[in-house]
């Protein structure tokens, strides 16, 4: 994966707490990887793809 990527996460998150993701937004791919794991397993995600599932959980 590329090592260049800014990583995020949600505002809501705290470092203490138990369960983040961090995302990192490329121009065709949406990455996502457990915060507590950070050079473990990465999900790679079209970003309309991504854009549904946010659209999703967050009950928009």
């Amino acid at each position: 994966m590329n090592a260049e990527l800014t990583w995020v996460k949600s505002s809501y998150s705290t470092n203490d707490g138990p369960d983040c993701v961090e995302v990192a937004a490329a121009d065709d791919t949406v990455h996502v990887r457990d915060s507590k794991n950070v050079p473990g397993p990465r999900l790679g995600f079209a970003p309309d793809a991504w854009a549904a599932f946010v659209t999703y959980a967050s009950g928009s």
